[in-house]
């Protein structure tokens, strides 16, 4: 797999599908790699496909922290210049999914298109973030791992999925603790409740039903926001590409060429 020799850190990405195609970008959650979007890889019969992990995750390095999403933000367009792509298709989740918040606000030029899921335009507290950063930085990503990942997926398609779950604890646990620290820092403090209105990026949200870390309320409140923005809801847990793989990657084919 290729890297990207940014400003402060090296990137871990991966290109699947024709060279003249348009081009999708994938932002994973936090403490995921890019594998999350191995069940998306269809899409590239029609897309180029860019996925990559994000700074402190998967094989990208883990520059000192703290992080901001703008800095996330600003890797994504670092990588694209690298790679000499103007515009590009946007999909990010939870985390991801703020990354494609403020680059809707701040670099729509960039973007033919926006999806953001299973995130918010605000997510969780500042007491809670610290308390994970405290615990990652002191005991380690073990510590967090099974909890962390028992909210990704529904108790149902844990049990009939042992195999998915499992994956999802080693993501998690090979996650840098200090860059996944200074990524968690970064969703504390971001907060662009007042600015949604300002994307005029054409834009999709998804949400899952059962979604406890950005319930569909947090979803809703986006679509609301932005003019004109489609909303779908989808009978999953946080990592709705996964768990309702199949019903996520027809939204997202649908919205994408409409």
């Amino acid at each position: 797999m290729p890297f990207a020799d940014l400003s402060d850190v090296r990137i871990h990405y991966s290109l699947t599908g024709a060279e003249a195609a348009p081009v999708l970008v994938f932002s994973n959650s936090l403490g995921a790699n890019f594998s999350m979007w191995d069940p998306q890889l269809d899409l590239s019969k029609k897309f180029r496909i860019l996925r990559y992990d994000t700074r402190g995750h998967g094989q990208s390095t883990s520059p000192p922290g703290p992080y901001t999403i703008e800095l996330l933000a600003h890797d994504v367009l670092h990588l694209l210049d690298a790679l000499g792509f103007d515009r590009v298709f946007f999909c990010g989740l939870s985390m991801g999914g703020q990354t494609g918040i403020w680059l809707g606000l701040h670099a729509p030029n960039r973007l033919h298109k926006l999806i953001l899921c299973n995130t918010g335009a605000k997510i969780g507290t500042a007491d809670g973030w610290n308390t994970r950063i405290e615990t990652v930085l002191n005991k380690g990503m073990a510590e967090v791992s099974r909890t962390v990942a028992s909210r990704w997926f529904t108790p149902p398609f844990q049990s009939v999925h042992p195999e998915v779950f499992a994956h999802a604890v080693e993501m998690i646990e090979s996650a840098n603790p200090q860059g996944y620290s200074a990524c968690c820092a970064a969703l504390r403090e971001f907060d662009a409740r007042q600015e949604l209105s300002a994307i005029k990026t054409h834009t999709l949200i998804i949400a899952g039903s059962h979604d406890a870390a950005t319930p569909p309320a947090d979803g809703r409140f986006i679509a609301d926001k932005i003019p004109g923005a489609c909303f779908h809801e989808l009978q999953a847990a946080h990592l709705s590409n996964i768990e309702a793989s199949s019903e996520f990657t027809l939204e997202v084919q649908k919205f994408l060429s409409a």
